[in-house]
């Protein structure tokens, strides 16, 4: 119960996600094709938030995946997804423009 709390206020040790993507993570933003089409990050692949279950089959359970979104919300909804359907290592990387800075 601590940790969902820590999770949930944000408190913790900060991912790293330059280094997670020098190790090869992959980035999924889950946002619409639209939204994407108006900018997003260089390496990352859209797999809308609506489309996610259905695109499993696409994703490698063994790689880690940063997911992220417009604020945070839907790439929340899809690391829960992905954890529930086996994916090991999954990041909400949160907002893409975040990310950015984060990664740059």
């Amino acid at each position: 119960m601590f940790s969902f709390i820590k999770n949930l206020l944000g408190i913790g040790p900060k991912t790293d996600y330059a280094a997670l993507l020098r190790q090869g993570a992959m980035i999924i933003d889950v946002r619409t094709p639209e939204e994407y089409r108006n900018g997003h990050l260089p390496r990352s692949v859209n797999i809308p938030l609506d489309t996610l279950k259905r695109r499993l089959g696409d994703l490698e359970k063994d790689r880690r995946i940063i997911a992220c979104c417009a604020s945070g919300m839907r790439s929340g909804l899809a690391k829960r997804i992905l954890r529930s359907h086996g994916f090991r290592e999954v990041y909400n990387g949160g907002s893409w423009t975040n990310l950015k800075s984060l990664i740059h």
